[in-house]
């Protein structure tokens, strides 16, 4: 990616400071959705490395995950599917639970999303620690997934997500880099 990009692509992303803890600088990406060259530039950065090749399905992490999933699955004509927490999806599913910073949550998946060896790209807005990414991983690859990759607008790698990911076998592709928190 050229530098000019790079550079509009952070500009387009509304940081701040505190949020939603002291200390912490929060990454807003609602700005950049709402640029359209910007949007766009992203989607197609993400979907770039993928064109032309096989992907059957994007999987989303709710919620920004999904906006930017889709986009990527409609590019690539790939099935979209869902990542969703728990009790968000109507039909039977495949739960995992993961461990957030103050505690455990559960993301589920529908039982018929993914097909076995079936080729898919992770997506969300952010890797920031990787507890997610990383259950999302897990439990893509339960339901007998081959991941081509896991694809962030945003990474924070003194947070160490994507080195989780790729500890794992995953190939990580992220646009931007924000040093700290």
């Amino acid at each position: 990616m050229d530098q000019r990009l790079l550079t509009d692509l952070k500009a387009a992303i509304r940081s701040i400071p505190d949020y939603p803890k002291p200390g912490i600088v929060f990454r807003d990406i609602t700005t950049l959705l709402g640029d359209a060259r910007a949007f766009r530039r992203s989607v197609d950065e993400l979907v770039h490395p993928f064109a032309g090749g096989r992907v059957d399905k994007v999987a989303g992490i709710e919620a920004r995950g999904f906006i930017l999933g889709g986009a990527v699955a409609h590019q690539l004509s790939a099935g979209f599917v869902p990542i969703r927490k728990k009790g968000k999806l109507p039909h039977e599913t495949v739960r995992i639970a993961y461990s957030l910073e103050y505690g455990v949550d559960e993301m589920e998946i529908h039982t018929d999303a993914i097909g076995q060896d079936e080729r898919v790209v992770l997506v969300d807005d952010l890797i920031a620690t990787g507890g997610t990414a990383v259950a999302a991983t897990q439990l893509l690859r339960q339901m007998g997934a081959r991941i081509v990759a896991a694809c962030f607008i945003i990474d924070l790698p003194d947070l160490g997500g994507a080195n989780k990911l790729r500890d794992l076998g995953v190939e990580v592709r992220s646009l931007v880099s924000f040093e700290g928190h």
